[in-house]
């Protein structure tokens, strides 16, 4: 027969676990940790999320995967989008490209936008599975539709090489702005990179000083060895900031 306990977290509402998750991360902990012993894919999600970045706990990658898979198994979305990411960055788990893309399908064809970029990258890209360029411009477009940001950038790289359509600088110029407005890095990398081409050199800084504001470590590490051969002075001195890598697992980095 069911204990009262596990009942109780069953019967916790939306509302419960943002109380909870809003609260100081050393008092949230056990109760994840316990409504995920209990079942609750919910709890399961967030404590495997919390044991993958460190927060409120040692980091535990392999502990972390195997709550997201209990989560993922139980149908979370989310955690399938990402166990996927744990299998494409071998967190926990020996890295598994085709394990990626399966759980990457699963959340998107469930209707999860991370999930839908996460897939269509590896479409995108013949990770996992075979390139498909088209069918990844329609992920890429559907995810767009519901909002997510990124996936404003990665059309903005569709429209301005003519992958799947005809190449259209104003149409890519348009989407990177819109991903840089909407606080996308590599969106306010490309929006400064096509200002800086088009001589507004003073704007192109500006987006692009925001740029090491929330790029992993690596991205801007390479954005810096880009703009070390630009030709505007004012734009070559930015590659004099690139941060320190680092082993942390941020927001950024987790979708």
């Amino acid at each position: 027969m069911e204990s009262i306990s596990t009942r109780q977290f069953n019967q916790a509402s939306a509302e419960d676990f943002a109380r909870i998750l809003a609260g100081p991360a050393h008092e949230a902990l056990p109760w994840l940790s316990t409504a995920a012993e209990h079942g609750v894919a919910e709890a399961q999600f967030h404590y495997g999320l919390w044991l993958l970045q460190g927060k409120g706990t040692p980091r535990d990658p392999a502990e972390a995967v195997q709550w997201l898979r209990k989560a993922a198994d139980a149908d979370h979305v989310p955690a399938m989008n990402l166990l996927g990411r744990c299998y494409e960055n071998a967190w926990g788990i020996a890295h598994d490209m085709m394990l990626a893309t399966y759980w990457f399908r699963r959340a998107a064809e469930r209707g999860l936008d991370w999930g839908m970029y996460n897939y269509a990258t590896s479409l995108a890209l013949g990770r996992g599975v075979k390139t498909d360029r088209a069918q990844a411009l329609q992920w890429f477009r559907q995810a767009a539709d519901a909002g997510h940001i990124k996936s404003l950038n990665m059309l903005g790289g569709f429209y301005e090489d003519g992958w799947e359509v005809e190449a259209d600088p104003n149409a890519a110029f348009d989407y990177y702005r819109r991903a840089a407005e909407g606080g996308d890095f590599r969106g306010q990398f490309n929006y400064a990179r096509l200002l800086a081409a088009r001589g507004h050199v003073d704007l192109a800084v500006q987006w692009m000083r925001r740029v090491p504001e929330t790029a992993t470590a690596a991205f801007w590490a390479k954005a810096c060895e880009f703009l070390a051969t630009m030709p505007q002075p004012e734009l070559r001195e930015l590659a004099l900031a690139a941060p320190d890598s680092s082993t942390h697992i941020g927001q950024a980095d987790v979708r």
